[in-house]
């Protein structure tokens, strides 16, 4: 068994802002905590620290156990990795070393197969022999097995990059959950994941005896797999940390009460610190006209410097504010329809008719079709007219399909994309391209610009590019520009996966409040509750409508 043992860590940016203050937690053998707190608190910096990536400016972390890490890069891997050197990756240090070298020596052996290549060849093997290279292998096959249906030897070669998102996230997750580390460290695991995985995963790490530290914002993840809630909570001073001893379905009420319990005790020390201040103004007052009073005096202020150096009971956390502001405009009564609608290669025709005003939810498994879906509906249909082009002037690649689906009068699509890395704003600051405009999103001065972004918390990362944002304030962002360009027809690709619980929560009244209509693809049980009709993508190519949420619509079967 393992444990992790956090001991009043401090990290300080490049920049010299203080990102994390005092943080202390221990992650005991066999527990699973969730690490929660708004985007850009310093979950993924805390998780780079206890994997040795980074080092604490201030107090220190001690481990205990083999570590295993999923990076929040996984889902989105586009280099040139195969799926072997993606599970060695993840191997103990010896396995993984030995399986570097043979990749290079079979290389160096392909290219030139002479006596020396040959011999280094020889030893590579020997090595991989000797550090149980062909254990893991055999522990690497059931992995691929599980997630890919076929063994090792016909998926190492492949690409990760060939996979979806929701296939290199479980690989991984196979292959730590599988393994010999006892702590594991997994930033944001159910990304990508369909519900069924969701699921999966879920009873994995309940039924595990590994020691787990993960951050997520599923909430319906949280409520069914953590023991205990570690809040990181943005302070001027730094993020500071508060540990909830039970699980996510009573931490709101908990943080709720913290809450209120720190303003009162806040609310006493001001009212002390008032009266002694007073106090101290009126005997330098009455000691200036009697010397029998100057004793008093100094003592009231000893005991003021004293007060003051203690400070007040806890530096309390701001609250997030995220303030959406979708207004959408009216449109045509019929806002999409679909005659004979098929996807080539993803599913069969169907029929659909979306109102004016409707949520609809598109379910289904990964690979299903759902997302090529939205980006047909995001091109403006089968047919587009000039009303039906996107809010912004960003491409969306053409959708191969037959029949037709059509948009109503004044229906304007404002398309978030899942995995869309939107190059057109990267190498911009958030207010340059607020300053800017695109599409039928009007430029804005530097003040508008300023305020939209305060209403999103993103006003202090108004001078950083896109692309340094973290995930969870590019998607608050892209949010802000479907506003800003005046959307009638959301169409939402997995809106939730990066929001933290606040912006998710903010994100839902934004919606309701939107006088238009929402398309959007999750796999958000939490999320999927604020809908009212739902279209499920099944494994067999039909779309069917549901009178409520299906999740269990199976695995999509392609050739592997």
């Amino acid at each position: 068994m393992g444990h992790v043992d956090i001991s009043d860590v401090g990290y300080v940016l490049p920049d010299g802002r203080p990102l994390l203050a005092g943080i202390d937690l221990r992650v005991a053998d066999g527990a699973k905590v969730a690490l929660v707190g708004p985007n850009g608190a310093g979950k993924t910096t805390l998780l780079r620290l206890v994997a040795g990536d980074e080092q604490p400016h201030a107090g220190r972390v001690v481990r205990s156990g083999g570590l295993g890490v999923m990076r929040q890069f996984v889902g989105r891997i586009d280099d040139e990795r195969s799926v072997r050197d993606l599970l060695a990756s993840l191997a103990p240090a010896a396995v993984r070393e030995a399986a570097a070298e043979l990749s290079l020596a079979e290389t160096a052996i392909m290219e030139i197969d002479d006596t020396p290549a040959q011999m280094r060849y020889a030893q590579a093997l020997a090595d991989w022999a000797d550090v149980g290279g062909y254990d893991a292998e055999t522990g690497w096959d059931r992995v691929t097995d599980a997630v890919l249906s076929v063994p090792f030897e016909r998926a190492q070669h492949r690409e990760v990059r060939t996979l979806s998102g929701g296939e290199q996230k479980r690989l991984v997750l196979e292959a730590l959950l599988r393994g010999t580390d006892e702590v594991l460290l997994l930033d944001e695991p159910d990304n990508y994941l369909d519900v069924p995985a969701k699921r999966w995963l879920e009873g994995r790490l309940a039924e595990s005896t590994k020691t787990v530290l993960f951050v997520s914002h599923d909430r319906e993840l949280l409520s069914r797999s953590a023991t205990r809630v570690a809040s990181l909570e943005p302070t001027a001073v730094g993020s500071t940390l508060w540990v909830h001893g039970g699980g996510f379905a009573t931490f709101g009420k908990a943080r709720e009460d913290r809450r209120s319990r720190l303003e009162e005790l806040t609310r006493r020390w001001e009212e002390e610190h008032a009266k002694l201040r007073d106090l101290v103004n009126t005997l330098k007052t009455k000691s200036a006209f009697n010397d029998g009073l100057a004793s008093r005096y100094q003592a009231a202020q000893t005991r003021l410097r004293k007060f003051e150096e203690a400070g007040p009971p806890q530096v309390m956390a701001r609250e997030q504010d995220v303030r959406v502001r979708l207004t959408g405009g009216r449109t045509a009564k019929r806002a999409v329809v679909a005659q004979g609608l098929g996807l080539t290669g993803l599913m069969e025709p169907f029929d659909l008719e979306v109102w004016f005003g409707e949520r609809v939810a598109v379910l289904g498994s990964n690979g299903s079709g759902k997302s090529h879906f939205l980006r047909l509906l995001a091109a403006g249909g089968s047919d587009p007219g000039p009303e039906h082009a996107p809010v912004d002037s960003h491409r969306v690649d053409p959708v191969r399909h037959t029949g037709s689906v059509v948009l109503g009068s004044r229906v304007r699509p404002g398309w978030f994309a899942q995995n869309d890395t939107h190059p057109e704003l990267t190498g911009r600051t958030l207010l340059e391209i607020l300053h800017r405009g695109e599409g039928s999103r009007d430029g804005m001065g530097r003040e508008p610009a300023s305020k939209a972004l305060d209403r999103y918390e993103l006003v202090a990362a108004a001078e950083q590019r896109y692309e340094t944002l973290s995930g969870g304030q590019q998607a608050r962002f892209q949010i802000l520009l479907l506003e800003l360009g005046g959307a009638t027809l959301l169409l939402l690709d997995e809106p939730t996966d990066n929001l933290d619980l606040h912006s998710a929560e903010a994100l839902e009244r934004g919606l309701a409040a939107f006088e238009g209509t929402v398309m959007a693809v999750t796999h958000d049980r939490w999320f999927a509750r604020t809908f009212d009709r739902f279209l499920v993508f099944g494994a067999d190519g039909r779309v069917v409508e549901t009178p409520e949420a299906v999740w269990d619509t199976g695995r999509v079967d392609r050739v592997r």
